[in-house]
Formats: C-alpha cells, sequence, structure tokens
C-alpha cells in the first residue's frame, strides 16, 4: 500500500516522503480502515516539526483524522463490521504508524465512529480534532451543560474568537444547533463572510478599537463561554465581555503572545478558564462528544464546504507536504487528502 512516512523532525517538503508498505493486520481490539480522506490539522505539522520537542524515534505516518470504510476487524471487537462507513479521529496517538496519510491503517476500536450514510468522507475526515475540541469547549462551563444537543445551550451567549478556522466553525455549529447565541470574530471584514456563513448571527472584527463595546451591545449580560484560540492577544477583550461566572475555553494561543492573569479582574467575575487538549481530556469525554457529534450530523447541522463558511482544498497522496505546508502557512478553510 502507498503510505506517506517520515523518521525525522523537519520541514514537510524536505521530512515526508511516498513510499509502499505492507498492508497492517488488526490485533485484539483493533480495526483496519480503509481510508478514503485524510483530514490534515495544526496538530500534525506541529508534531512533524517537533515543535511539541522530543525527536522521531520511529518511522511515522502523519494525521491524526480521516474517513473510510472498515476493512478488517480483529478479536474482541463489536459493534463495527467490515464495510462500514467510519470517520477515526486520534490515529496515530502513541501509534506513530497509525496516521491516516496512507490507504490503510489501524486503530483501536475506540478511536472508529460511524459515519451517517448520507455524510461525505470529505466530511468525515473534516470533523474530528476541530469538532471534539470545539465540543469540549462548549461543555466545560460551571452550570454546563455535560452534553450538547437541541436546546442544551438555550438562552446562553457564546462567542467564538477565530470564526473562520475549523474549531471556530465546529463550535458556531455545535452551539447554534444546541440553541445559543452566537457570536464570532474575526481579523478582517474579508473573513466576515465564513462565520455568518457557518451560522453565527453576529461577526466582529476583533481589530476594532470598539470591538467590546460591540459585543457588549449584542450582549448587554455578558458572554457565557468563550471559545478561545488566541488567548495571548484576546485575553483583555474576553474580560471585557465575559458575564460573571462566564467560562474561557482555551484550545491554542495562536501568534504565541504571552498570557497572564489579572488575579483582581478575574476574581472580581469569578472567571473560569478551562485549557482544552483532546490527548488527555480522557475517552469517555472523547466518545461523548462524538457521540453529539454524529447527533448533529444525523440532523445536517454540521456541513462543511465553501457555503457551509469552511472551504475544503483537496491534496493526492503524493502531494501531502503541500497539504501540510497550507495548514503550516495558515489557509483558510479544511485541508483534506485525497487517499482513495
Amino acid at each position: 500500500m502507498k503510505a506517506i512516512v517520515h523518521d525525522q523532525l523537519g520541514p514537510a517538503d524536505s521530512v515526508l516522503r511516498l513510499v509502499d508498505r505492507d498492508v497492517p493486520e488488526p490485533g485484539p481490539g483493533e480495526v483496519r480502515v480503509r481510508v478514503a480522506v485524510s483530514g490534515v490539522n495544526p496538530t500534525d505539522w506541529k508534531a512533524r516539526t517537533g515543535l511539541y520537542g522530543g525527536a522521531a524515534t520511529e518511522e511515522s505516518v502523519p494525521n491524526q483524522d480521516g474517513a473510510g470504510l472498515v476493512d478488517a476487524i480483529g478479536p474482541d471487537v463489536s459493534g463495527v463490521a467490515v464495510g462500514d462507513r467510519v470517520w477515526v479521529t486520534l490515529a496515530a496517538y502513541q501509534r506513530p504508524g497509525s496516521g491516516t496519510a496512507q490507504e490503510y491503517t489501524v486503530v483501536p476500536a475506540d478511536r472508529v465512529f460511524p459515519l451517517a450514510t448520507d455524510a461525505s468522507f470529505e466530511l468525515g475526515a473534516s470533523i474530528g480534532i476541530p469538532a471534539i475540541t470545539a465540543h469540549r469547549a462548549l461543555t466545560v462551563a460551571e452550570d454546563g451543560p455535560t452534553r450538547l444537543g437541541p436546546g442544551s445551550l438555550d438562552g446562553k451567549v457564546v462567542l467564538v474568537a477565530g470564526g473562520a478556522g475549523a474549531v471556530g466553525h465546529a463550535a458556531i455549529q455545535l452551539a447554534r444547533w444546541a440553541g445559543a447565541k452566537v457570536i464570532a470574530t474575526v481579523s478582517s471584514s474579508a473573513k466576515a463572510a465564513y462565520p455568518t456563513a457557518a451560522g453565527a448571527q453576529h461577526v466582529v472584527i476583533y481589530t476594532d478599537t470598539d470591538a467590546a463595546a460591540q459585543i457588549r451591545e449584542l450582549a448587554p449580560d455578558g458572554v457565557d463561554v468563550v471559545v478561545e484560540v488566541a488567548i495571548g492577544a484576546n485575553a483583555e477583550l474576553d474580560l471585557e465581555v465575559l458575564r460573571p461566572r462566564g467560562t474561557i475555553a482555551i484550545y491554542a494561543n495562536n501568534g504565541d503572545k504571552p498570557f497572564s492573569v489579572d488575579i483582581r479582574q478575574n476574581m472580581g467575575l469569578n472567571a473560569r478558564y478551562q485549557y482544552v487538549l483532546l490527548y488527555t481530556m480522557g475517552w469517555d469525554k472523547l466518545t461523548e462528544a462524538a457521540e453529539d457529534i454524529n447527533a448533529a450530523i444525523e440532523a445536517g447541522a454540521l456541513p462543511v464546504g465553501e457555503q457551509a463558511g469552511l472551504p475544503l482544498h483537496h491534496f493526492p497522496l503524493p502531494r501531502t507536504a503541500e497539504a501540510h505546508q497550507a495548514v503550516e502557512s495558515g489557509t483558510t478553510g479544511k485541508v483534506l487528502i485525497d487517499i482513495s
């Protein structure tokens, strides 16, 4: 089978290469998936460049997310059958050879989730890390909810920072599906169309000098939950618009601006900061998120593509390095690799 591998850390065009590998066999508790589409996330290029630290110790296949067909199952696997349409996430977590940038991957069965018959493989490859991250961010507030569904966020105001990104896109859609009022921020008017297409009722340019006043006009009592992509840059704005006992869920710090906490201001608000990282959030929480995400897909609430506010950028498997470079350079939308 064809696969993209690297055994060194470094630039995509230097370390990623296309090779032939043997088709792996699933062991106990494992599922083999014939990958149709692989999704590329920032975590993939960060791992490949060594941004997370460490060094490459074995041949690795990049990419955590993907979608395709179950091709074989190992012993002690139930609830999934050969031929099932599925999406997978965290495929390469603690399994360097199981990334989705290859024709077949073997992963633990608990990382495999059903994909609705009317949902495309490109949707399946787009939802994993972004949608689960968004789900977690929307379910960590002090007064809940812990699960998402129609009506679960009724009466809540959600502020999605970076509404043009993949996580922001999923957060907007899930929050709207759950009944929240959604305000999104973007860096420029040119990007405002993306969160609007995703379903945000209001979009604010966060560089406007009166951005906080604009948000306060839309949410006089303050924002319940902030889904935050750049806490260092946005901390001051977030506190200006947060309601007492509100939550700031931090899943990234784009721009790497240092973040410090004003104790008095945060204490006055009884503010809650929740960091979000899928690798350590627990498989029970990840499974619950996947169930809710699948319910949203069944309801037609998580579309992708230009009309839904998340442009799709397709690359063939031999051009995986270019796909990684596109994500690394900040391409707006979702980067996908067509495998089979």
